[in-house]
């Protein structure tokens, strides 16, 4: 059986050894019981169990999705169990965790990479164990010691899975409007009464128990956003030895059916209301996590996580897509190369033409330089919780901070591309089932809504990460930047042109983005917001590709060649579409401002 086109480990190599140097980390306390070995270990493991493991339930996933049976649980195909177990016992979930916390104390750049073999192989199966992994990180950050202890351990171990419940029917991203209550007991619990709608693994029968994470409103609280709580709010109530006991009233209603993504259930739950446990106490058991009217800035700990895995879920989809469309480039042969001389010569692979060479090293330029994205904020998540110098820290979280955004927008728009790119290179069979490809799009297509849509990414990045501390993080930003553009220069050649031209567009970012809040006007600053995003991102993986350029530099061969070739594509064909988008940002343009909808 042919082996399952996932993500290059030669790439991945590349990444973190040659370029981003994760080796390094191996001196600091933290990770100091770690080296090459392990990490590679790791990935080798990761590897091999997403091949061989989740890889085979992509397509069963996407045809069989869950169900609700008879007895109102839900129904997955029996191999997904198979296959999280067989995560768990190689130690998987707890990769990045705390030696303390029951987890293996991974630097989180070794766990991204190699978690990103699994989202490629199966993005559906991989997303319970994902999404527990940001709820635990969540109540380890935030949650009190018995809290970790009862519902974050579990979580880390494998044994329990969890979730986020933000949206309601009511209210998608309008966080403003939840309507969910929780009534404070004299026990110091909780009741809460209401609804969470689009709910990703809300509910199965994987694991021993499923914590949910819900915000909800306190009687009383202050209007808005601040006056969200969060708080646990388990499948089962556990007892006292910490097992899974009486059922909570926390009710699967619905199942909602996605393009893709088929494979994850994604549940209307209700809280509270007696369908869970008919007769029983109103009100659905939960417990504070920290302070009351706290709950939003809590969950962003576990949101801003999820959104650079969305990023890489992004990323491993296009990925997966543009190794499917390489294979078969090289391998479809159909029609002859434009100078033949010869018509009835045999076909040459469709490689051989030069608009698909063009869609392909499209592809290799936003997927390998999404990688690079991704790993570099994982990479800024491990300086911010180890580093030694206190100021390198701060620098670190403040860089992560402008970056999030623009990792779970960038891929999510140009992974996607390069997933439709790959359909375009398998022509007519591309839009059948008999390949891949067409599954993996609509897997990605997910990933513009997930964890805030391409729009909200952009009203959070102009409106909030580069104005913040009067513009402190654009500035480093900036910065950080022009240190690599002027390595670039030096460099000399191609590499220096490349340098030159992001020295320009960076220099009309950071303009723009004052011209853009000159009269601090919110409405009209933002109106055009993701085409600022769109700008940003290039930006910004234009920097990234010139630093891969620089790591690549003074080294032979093909895979050091495509690294170059991959670089002149997006310096050519990409970065130039940039200057338009921030001429429409500047223009301050209120088309849609001023549109009367009813033109529409």
């Amino acid at each position: 059986m042919e082996s399952p086109r996932l993500m290059s480990r030669r790439d991945l190599d590349f990444l973190l050894y040659e370029w981003l140097d994760v080796e390094a980390l191996t001196s600091r306390e933290r990770y100091a019981d770690h080296d090459r070995t392990t990490f590679d270990g790791v990935l080798d493991l990761s590897e091999r169990l997403a091949a061989e493991k989740f890889a085979p339930l992509a397509a069963a996933l996407d045809v069989d999705e869950p169900r609700i049976g008879d007895d109102g649980r839900v129904v997955l195909l029996p191999e997904v169990a198979d296959a999280l177990a067989a995560y768990t016992e190689a130690g998987l979930p707890g990769m990045s965790f705390d030696v303390a916390h029951g987890g293996i104390q991974l630097p989180f750049t070794v766990q991204r990479a190699a978690s990103m073999f699994f989202q490629a192989a199966s993005v559906a199966a991989h997303a319970y164990p994902s999404l527990a992994a940001g709820n635990a990180h969540l109540l380890l950050a935030h949650g009190s010691p018995e809290q970790i202890e009862t519902y974050a351990r579990p979580v880390v171990e494998g044994r329990w899975y969890g979730t986020m419940c933000l949206s309601e029917p009511q209210a998608g991203s309008s966080l403003v409007d939840v309507a969910t209550r929780a009534v404070r007991k004299d026990d110091g619990s909780y009741r809460l009464t209401g609804t969470k709608m689009w709910i990703s693994a809300g509910d199965h029968e994987l694991g021993e128990n499923i914590v949910h994470l819900v915000l909800a409103k306190t009687p009383g609280a202050p209007a808005g956003v601040h006056g969200l709580s969060l708080f646990v709010v388990p499948k089962y109530l556990p007892d006292t030895e910490g097992a899974p006991g009486e059922r909570n009233d926390v009710a699967l209603v619905g199942l909602n059916h996605k393009m893709g993504f088929r494979g994850t259930t994604n549940t209307l739950l209700n809280f509270g209301e007696g369908f869970a446990t008919p007769g029983g106490l109103p009100g659905a058991v939960g417990f504070l996590v920290g302070e009351e009217h706290r709950g939003l800035s809590y969950m962003f700990t576990m949101m801003n996580e999820a959104r650079i895995g969305v990023g890489a879920g992004a990323v491993a989809l296009g990925y997966a897509g543009y190794l499917e469309a390489l294979h078969y480039a090289k391998t479809r042969t159909q029609g002859r190369r434009l100078d033949a001389k010869d018509p009835s010569a045999p076909p040459v692979a469709i490689v051989e033409h030069p608009d698909v060479r063009r869609m392909l090293l499209a592809q290799k330029a936003y997927v390998e330089g999404g990688t690079a994205l991704v790993l570099s904020c994982a990479h800024l998540v491990d300086e911010k919780a180890s580093a030694p110098d206190p100021e390198d820290r701060e620098r670190a979280a403040r860089l992560l901070e402008v970056l999030t955004p623009i990792a779970k927008a960038w891929p999510s728009r140009w992974c996607l591309t390069a997933n439709d790119l790959a359909i375009q290179v398998h022509g007519g069979y591309g839009y059948t089932r008999d390949y891949p490809v067409e599954r993996l799009y609509r897997d990605n297509r997910l990933n513009p809504i997930h964890e805030g849509t391409q729009g909200i990414q952009g009203l959070d990045l102009l409106g909030r990460k580069v104005v913040a501390d009067g513009g402190a993080g654009l500035a480093l930003l900036a910065e950080t930047l022009g240190t690599t553009i002027a390595a670039g220069r030096q460099a000399g050649g191609e590499t220096a042109v490349h340098a030159e031209a992001l020295e320009a567009v960076l220099a009309r970012l950071v303009e723009v983005t004052r011209i853009t809040w000159a009269d601090g006007d919110p409405a009209v600053a933002l109106a055009n917001a993701t085409a600022y995003l769109d700008a940003a991102g290039h930006v910004v993986v234009a920097w990234l590709w010139l630093e891969q350029e620089l790591a690549a530099a003074g080294r032979e061969g093909a895979f050091y060649d495509g690294k170059r070739l991959a670089a002149r594509y997006f310096f050519t064909y990409e970065l130039p579409t940039v200057a338009p988008l921030l001429d429409l940002v500047a223009a301050r343009d209120r088309t849609t401002l001023d549109l009367d909808v009813a033109a529409l």
